[in-house]
């Protein structure tokens, strides 16, 4: 994106790849189908510590800009729920679009590079002026007056992803937030889960808070723990030490089903059943040491059972890590940074766009959104 914008403005533009081929992570996102955009982006959908620093690269290129560039290029695509677009057909046509918006501003895409060493005026140095980066790699050497870093975070290093974005960042004395996974699944050692351990498969419909975020959705178990939209979306906010909490009932239902079967010779379990999947209600009252009749409880002791369903507190010991971490928080401290350019303030030409930098999305699109929208900020001026 970036690449295509300052190519047409006229700039000379070259993008050194480190993939054999580019866009791997765009070709499997969204299930294949990529989920491109979020019609309703805001500030508000995103991470940082500055909360307010994607504001303007997000108003000045949109959605319906992205929106329009796809449908320009012939690709259909469809919404699903919460204002999520995707390919009709793959994610490989957005690939082959970004390509062609590169190719018609003749733009140089030189796959299979793996950068040695960059160095600005003095060895290793911000330049002392606009336009003397060199760059050096297994395919030649390069130089340029303005340098964008578009390498992306931890996450799924199968795709050959590194920290190399953040050691440059450091290199030329830029501050970085420290690294995270997130949008990931959250694990649990074995004594602490040991009740659920059996449940892998089984999904259910709760609210999921950490701290005051919260997110309604769905929840997954699986064999080390929980995952589901609604955990992941969680997990970029959960730090080590922390409880989430998970309320089973949203909207009060379980008080009021118990209220209506305190009489009944029914076991806990099976009226709860009604309510949330058979398997995680067996296990659910099992854990609570609640596996008996409804009508040998006293009022007190149902209304702590649903006290408990509706805040049911859970303390995860870690996340599944980079290896199935769909982003990374954290990343090059925006402070470090233009919000109108992304230009780094105290080195002139100097560029550092999408996941990269300290501003990640919720699920649903978002990210992307922020490439875009970061990627043609640079490009505007680059």
């Amino acid at each position: 994106m970036c690449a295509a914008t300052a190519a047409a403005r006229g700039r000379s533009v070259v993008v050194l790849e480190h993939g054999e081929r580019p866009g791997r992570k765009i070709a499997i996102s969204g299930g294949g189908r990529c989920n491109f955009t979020n019609l309703h982006t805001t500030a508000a959908s995103f991470i940082s510590a500055n909360p307010d620093f994607c504001r303007s690269a997000l108003a000045r290129y949109t959605p319906l800009h992205f929106i329009a560039l796809v449908e320009r290029h012939g690709i259909s695509w469809h919404e699903k729920d919460s204002g999520q677009l995707f390919c009709d057909r793959s994610a490989r046509e957005i690939v082959a679009m970004l390509l062609a918006e590169c190719g018609s501003g003749g733009v140089e895409v030189v796959p299979g590079c793996r950068v040695v060493r960059v160095e600005g005026a003095g060895r290793c140095a911000a330049p002392t002026s606009r336009g003397d980066f060199t760059v050096e790699t297994n395919r030649g050497v390069f130089q340029c007056r303005s340098l964008v870093v578009a390498t992306g975070g931890l996450s799924v290093p199968s795709l050959g992803t590194s920290d190399f974005g953040y050691r440059l960042a450091r290199q030329f004395g830029l501050a970085v937030v420290e690294p995270r996974p997130a949008l990931v699944p959250l694990t649990f050692g074995a004594r602490k889960f040991e009740q659920f351990k059996d449940l892998a498969g089984v999904s259910l419909e709760a609210v999921v808070s950490c701290g005051k975020a919260q997110f309604a959705g769905a929840v997954l178990f699986t064999h080390r723990g929980l995952s589901g939209p609604a955990v992941l979306q969680v997990s970029s906010y959960w730090t080590p030490g922390a409880e989430i909490t998970l309320d089973l009932s949203p909207g009060g239902a379980a008080a009021d089903l118990l209220e209506a079967h305190r009489t009944s010779r029914q076991d806990l379990h099976n009226v709860l059943a009604t309510l949330l999947p058979r398997r995680f209600a067996a296990a659910w009252a099992a854990a609570y040491g609640a596996a008996k009749p409804l009508r040998q409880f006293t009022p007190g002791q149902l209304a702590k059972i649903a006290e408990e369903l509706h805040h049911w507190r859970v303390m995860p010991d870690a996340t599944e890590g980079y290896r199935t971490a769909e982003v990374t928080v954290g990343g090059v401290d925006t402070a470090e940074l233009s919000s109108k350019t992304m230009q780094a303030r105290r080195v002139p030409g100097l560029y550092f766009v999408g996941e990269v930098v300290d501003v990640t999305g919720h699920l649903g699109g978002f990210n992307f959104q922020w490439a875009w929208a970061s990627g043609h900020a640079a490009g505007e001026v680059a």
